[in-house]
């Protein structure tokens, strides 16, 4: 763990290494929070959250690690946690919206579309862990990254990946 900074200068240079790292990796915290929160109010918190919380763990980031599979592993806790704290709150469960979940405008065409659509109401049915490893595989991440990040085997993100996958299959043929 770094020393607490002993000048303004040296703490002048840890913030901005740590928002020049939050800036160029900002997507994962994107695509972390608009896979766990689904209205716009719901992501910005989410995101408030993940900022917060990569900030408060930013002490403990090991340089000789990549820093996007420590920003990953970072963010999809806080995800999954305030995914459990929401389902102990509400106790119900809210059907998926389409409105609600308001992605980008794309070049993309109808097919392409209804795709996605299939695919994000097949992920909102996963349980949190479930979901992690689609996101992180969508990503193109590798099986030791997967692993390192949900803190897991990579024989076991190979064995859940090909059980996930099946399990979509059935799910998007019945569609």
């Amino acid at each position: 763990m770094p020393s607490a900074p002993t000048s303004t200068m040296d703490r002048h240079t840890i913030d901005a290494n740590f928002e020049a790292k939050l800036q160029a990796h900002a997507g994962i915290v994107r695509k972390v929070a608009g896979s766990y929160a689904w209205s716009p109010h719901d992501r910005d918190d989410l995101m408030q959250d993940i900022v917060a919380a990569l900030w408060q763990a930013w002490p403990t980031y090991d340089i000789n690690r990549p820093f996007s599979t420590w920003m990953y592993r970072v963010a999809l806790n806080v995800a999954i946690s305030n995914v459990r704290g929401e389902t102990r709150r509400r106790r119900h469960h809210i059907a998926y919206d389409p409105d609600l979940h308001d992605c980008e405008a794309s070049t993309q065409s109808h097919e392409d579309d209804e795709h996605l659509a299939l695919l994000q109401r097949a992920m909102q049915s996963l349980d949190p862990m479930n979901r992690a490893l689609l996101m992180l595989y969508l990503d193109e991440r590798s099986h030791r990254e997967i692993a390192e990040v949900l803190g897991i085997s990579e024989s076991n993100v190979g064995t859940k990946l090909t059980r996930l996958k099946d399990r979509l299959r059935t799910t998007l043929a019945a569609a």
